[in-house]
């Protein structure tokens, strides 16, 4: 990263940086990335805070060792951390002058267009201030079975620093980059594009109190370099990462920004929103909306998945394997469609109406 214009990096600090030990927080640790913080802020950055450790501060208070799997019991120990930890980080940040403030997320709050616009407005209200927000999913309200989770914070940055039209995000972690497990064993210093092989070096986590792994940074990574942001791993333990990468080094493992991004509202698209069914489609359907970017039309249809509205929010995936690779607003209900598609073979010219229009589509 260079110096110039003000720029604005997303910090994501996991479990494992923050804490030593379930439900005690390393307040060195997190001291020394305030100070980090301060001196980016004292060189013209703008920066935000996704902090995970409510959960697992929460489990510490209540004297569980391994994470509870009801997720009413999860709810009560990010309850009970979330306060600590607010507390614990403007406590920190005071001697550097800094407020920081308090964001927690849930699906909903992004997914929602109108909400998305407004959280933008507040993190640049906040930031252009002066503030730091400290960032977190609203564990106390979410769950997977309301489908309004994000799945981890690594995710909830991505899907942040995207929001937020950040230049960077910096994700500091146990784990020191991207490791090639099954080549040279050394990190991965630069990720121009992540590919299948890429895909492939991410391992889960064993952690007893955090979710996700470099699996889920991979994801993070693919979503916020999709929205134009470089994404850097690096380890959260040492306490010069952050500068290090703000002085332009590189300690981990940077996967550099799509310069191809799209508007505004097709980043929305792409990464935000609820999908409500699926639409799989023919090979020349997929390669026409990836190399032309056409519009979907009926004859490359092949099946439908789910039901839905006009305007509703759909999945587009290929056929041969199932995987999605774009997202858009249909022009037609579910019902219609696989009417439409019944009725195919008896007509040679097939069709040529707009199932979902360019205009409304997004690749991801």
């Amino acid at each position: 990263m260079t110096h110039g214009k003000k720029k604005r990096i997303i910090v994501k600090i996991g479990t494992g940086v923050l804490t030593s030990g379930v439900g005690q927080l390393d307040t060195v640790k997190m001291g020394a990335i305030c100070k980090q913080v301060s001196e980016a802020k004292r060189l013209g950055y703008q920066v935000a805070l996704v902090s995970s450790g409510a959960v697992g501060l929460g489990m510490g208070k209540l004297g569980l060792k391994v994470r509870p799997r009801q997720i009413s019991a999860v709810q009560k120990c990010a309850a009970v951390g979330q306060g600590i930890l607010i507390q614990t980080w403007g406590e920190l940040f005071a001697p550097y002058g800094i407020t920081v403030a308090q964001i927690l997320l849930t699906r909903d709050d992004v997914d929602d267009r109108a909400r998305f616009k407004a959280m933008r407005t507040l993190m640049n209200e906040l930031l252009d201030d002066g503030i730091v927000p400290i960032i977190n999913e609203n564990d106390c309200i979410s769950a997977a079975e309301l489908n309004i989770k994000f799945g981890d914070n690594d995710v909830l940055s991505s899907l942040v620093a995207a929001l937020a039209r950040a230049d960077a995000l910096v994700i500091l972690s146990t784990a020191k980059g991207l490791i090639d497990m099954k080549g040279t064993g050394r990190i991965v210093p630069l990720v121009e594009k992540i590919t299948p092989a890429i895909r492939q070096m991410a391992e889960g986590t064993t952690s007893s109190t955090a979710v996700g792994g470099m699996i889920t940074k991979i994801k993070a990574a693919e979503i916020a370099t999709n929205s134009g942001c470089d994404v850097f791993i690096a380890d959260g333990t040492n306490a010069h990462s952050l500068s290090d990468i703000i002085s332009g080094g590189n300690p981990g493992t940077k996967f550099a920004a799509r310069s191809d991004i799209g508007t505004s509202r097709k980043r929305w698209l792409a990464h935000f929103g609820r999908s409500i069914g699926k639409i799989i489609v023919d090979e020349g359907a997929a390669k026409a909306l990836c190399e032309r970017g056409s519009s979907l039309l009926h004859a490359g249809v092949k099946d439908v998945l789910g039901r839905f509205s006009k305007g509703n929010l759909v999945e587009i995936a290929d056929s041969l394997n199932n995987e999605v690779f774009a997202r858009g607003l249909a022009e037609i209900d579910s019902d219609s469609l696989k009417k439409i598609i019944a009725e195919k073979p008896k007509n040679k010219c097939g069709h040529k109406d707009v199932v979902v229009h360019r205009d409304n589509l997004a690749l991801v």
